[in-house]
């Protein structure tokens, strides 16, 4: 299944979204159920209960695989791990923010509407009254409750913005283990990520949406990291322990490994699905406005990549570390940052919408640069 799925990898992906998209139009009442079936921290969905059960099948299968000797031995890579912090925090941030007002703000701005504006939640800790002015909004009563009234394209813009702050630490998993990389090193940089996060979330956010400093949702991030990561990495290293004794290395690797090869994949196909029938009815309804928001955020996902991808070379690395150190930084930790918008702006918000945007375009995307490596891997030295 897994040679099946690489050959014809676009065909796939375009199923998988179709059949997406037509669930949610043909079985709306399924697909809201699912959507709601999620674990909610400050009325934000954080967690989606059937995208974790689709993500730890992807993820088990690749902890199952890692030994954490080579772990030990990925932690003293000083090249790979410095070039994903450098692409991450000191340029990422920055170029999304470039590229998102340069086509929102400037380029798109009338096909947005140049006069639409947005309701977002008053920011914390403001108390001004009706008419007020707060940056690039104004102060306005909403159904009884006071508002800030802001030009459409800031608040998609301000959705960017928290995608670009919000580095992958769960999906680059498989990224990397589609395009066989060192899982080992990307296990040690998503763990250097997390960390990492918790400490410069909050205040490039707040620096670059103009706030001071962003509160950090830290219940979101660590129980994601709990979910998406620590879940199926503590029961991957169990089962590995388990068969190791019971079984054997070789049965390990002959049949065990055999039977999981087609999982991973699967549980990608499934959750490629899922995400597009949850926004089906989204999508539907505001094509062009996808598509809007679309364009810079593929083209900064293309940016980072190619940017990380094109040091790695530079810095003679060999394949297995080049491809996992351009993903971590081109893929998005798209629950922090749909859960931030929630808190920051609201539900109903455009900058929601646009992390949401986020979610549908980047696992299609991230699989055609999965395929891009693969195709290029000779580029690099090293085995493989």
């Amino acid at each position: 299944m897994s040679s099946l799925f690489e050959r014809y990898l676009t065909v796939w992906v375009g199923l998988c979204i179709l059949g997406g998209i037509l669930l949610g139009r043909v079985a709306p009442g399924l697909a809201h159920a699912l959507d709601g079936m999620a674990i909610v921290v400050n009325d934000a969905p954080v967690v989606s209960i059937p995208i974790a059960i689709c993500l730890f099948f992807m993820m088990y299968p690749i902890m199952v695989k890692i030994d954490f000797a080579s772990v030990v031995r990925a932690g003293r890579s000083g090249k790979p791990v410095f070039l994903t912090l450098f692409i991450n925090w000191a340029i990422k941030p920055f170029t999304m923010y470039g590229i998102s007002v340069l086509f929102l703000g400037v380029l798109l701005r009338g096909f947005i509407g140049a006069e639409a504006t947005d309701l977002v939640k008053m920011p914390f800790g403001l108390d001004l009254p009706v008419g007020a002015t707060h940056g690039a909004g104004t102060v306005v009563l909403h159904e009884g409750v006071r508002m800030l009234e802001i030009p459409l394209w800031r608040s998609y813009l301000a959705g960017c913005i928290l995608l670009g702050i919000a580095p992958c630490t769960a999906m680059v998993l498989v990224w990397s283990y589609l395009a066989r990389g060192n899982d080992g090193l990307t296990l040690v940089m998503v763990a250097i990520n997390s960390l990492t996060m918790l400490l410069l979330y909050g205040v490039l956010g707040g620096f670059l949406l103009g706030v001071g400093r962003l509160p950090v949702p830290w219940q979101a991030l660590l129980l994601s990291i709990a979910i998406y990561v620590a879940l199926p990495l503590v029961a991957g290293h169990l089962t590995r322990a388990w068969i190791f004794r019971t079984r054997g290395e070789v049965w390990f690797r002959e049949k065990f490994l055999h039977v999981l090869t087609p999982v991973t994949i699967a549980a990608l196909l499934v959750t490629l699905v899922l995400l597009f029938s949850f926004k089906g009815d989204v999508i539907v309804a505001n094509p062009l406005t996808i598509l809007w928001i679309a364009i810079p955020l593929f083209i900064q996902t293309v940016f980072v990549f190619g940017l990380g991808y094109g040091a790695a070379r530079a810095l003679r690395l060999r394949y297995e570390d080049a491809a996992p150190a351009a993903m971590i930084g081109a893929s998005n930790h798209f629950e922090v940052a749909i859960a931030t918008a929630v808190m920051l702006f609201g539900l109903q918000s455009g900058a929601a919408l646009a992390t949401v945007v986020g979610v549908l375009i980047e696992v299609p995307l991230m699989l055609g640069l999965v395929r891009f490596c693969d195709r290029t891997r000779r580029w690099f030295a090293g085995p493989g």
